[in-house]
């Protein structure tokens, strides 16, 4: 799952680098990134969208079944809460559960379409001060981005909403999914974020839900969106293009420095540090892996005690290196890889700990190179 967050010099705060640190020190598992399903209802038809939102789920959760879940999440010292959708400001109450998020003192992000956007909600915004607003643009003209978001008018739309963000200062960010659809457009994106500070997340459409595994990228296409970032990464400083690839892209490169935003890969954090709610009150590690993971929901049993279950999120918890796929069982990094993104890996081969894009695997594939 992607990690959208404020983006700033020292990347990632100390507080909160340190509970990272110190829990893996401990082998404790703390869920600090925490990521709200709050509807799968969604005003636009998304090629990508792993969720096939669209409509609402019938049995979503009540404003109070909402609170009580933030009141959980703070018992368990959640860091970061992410709302996110179908589309999450489309849901009336949406104000009502991010303040709650910020009263409990844990850091609010929300995930837009940005298409509804307008004053009222820049201002209720404003207001809940939260550590990131984040809108995809997934192409660099409205022909591309409003085909793969499947409405016309959805890139006037967006850049309205990170006018409006950026005029009342809210922390903003820019999220691209990136397939054979629009690869070729990440330049011209580039260049209306320059100076801007703007953050800016690029990550991989992977084959699930509505999106079709004939407009995933080839490794030679996902090695060149990786080299782009690098390359930013290199030219520009963080103030003038803030930059990350998501976790998607990795990992042990001979020749590319790390590119997501969280220090060094430690295999799959669904379940371990990440953990995310559906909707309906379905528990999951990460929203980009299948359903066969749900461990539970919080109408039969409260969040704490389905984290606190010994068994649960047995995929990364347990993991153990014969639980590697072909693409991954011979590998030096295994044991601390872990495969992979859990995601990247269903999504592309139907098995866990099994990444087919590791760099590390396919940059002699690439090159022509021997191990």
């Amino acid at each position: 799952m992607l990690l959208v967050r404020k983006i700033s010099e020292s990347y990632l705060d100390a507080k909160l680098f340190g509970k990272l640190v110190l829990a893996r020190k401990l082998n404790k598992r703390i869920p600090l990134f925490v990521y709200i399903m709050v509807t799968n209802r969604c005003n636009l038809k998304c090629i990508h969208c792993g969720s096939s939102a669209g409509n609402a789920r019938a049995n979503e959760l009540s404003t109070n079944e909402a609170i009580t879940l933030c009141n959980d999440l703070a018992e368990l010292n959640s860091d970061e809460v992410c709302l996110m959708g179908g589309e999450p400001l489309i849901r009336k109450d949406w104000h009502i559960i991010a303040k709650q998020i910020r009263d409990l003192n844990m850091k609010l992000l929300i995930i837009s379409n940005g298409y509804n956007i307008n004053q009222d909600i820049i201002s209720k915004l404003v207001k809940l001060e939260p550590h990131s607003v984040s809108t995809s643009l997934d192409g660099s003209t409205a022909k591309t981005h409003d085909y793969i978001r499947g409405v016309n008018g959805s890139f006037d739309k967006v850049m309205e909403y990170i006018s409006l963000s950026k005029k009342a200062d809210l922390p903003t960010t820019v999220i691209t999914t990136v397939s054979k659809l629009n690869f070729k457009e990440l330049p011209g994106i580039r260049d209306f974020l320059l100076n801007k500070q703007i953050a800016w997340q690029i990550q991989v459409a992977t084959p699930e839900g509505r999106f079709k595994g004939k407009y995933a990228l080839s490794k030679e296409e996902f090695y060149s969106v990786a080299l782009f970032i690098a390359s930013m990464k290199k030219e520009y400083t963080s103030k003038e293009m803030p930059v990350v690839g998501a976790h998607c892209f990795g990992y042990h490169s001979k020749y590319l420095p790390w590119l997501s935003l969280y220090p060094g890969w430690n295999g799959c954090q669904a379940g371990v540090s990440i953990l995310s709610i559906k909707s309906n009150g379905d528990i999951i590690g990460c929203l980009s892996i299948p359903d066969t993971k749900i461990e539970g929901n919080i109408r039969k049993k409260s969040i704490i005690d389905i984290w606190n279950e010994p068994n649960a999120f047995s995929y990364t918890r347990n993991f153990k290196v014969e639980n590697l796929g072909e693409n991954c069982k011979d590998c030096k990094f295994g044991k601390t890889c872990k495969g992979g993104c859990t995601g990247m890996s269903v999504g592309y081969t139907g098995k866990s700990h099994n990444h087919p894009y590791c760099f590390y695997k396919i940059e002699p594939e690439l090159f022509k190179e021997i191990k």
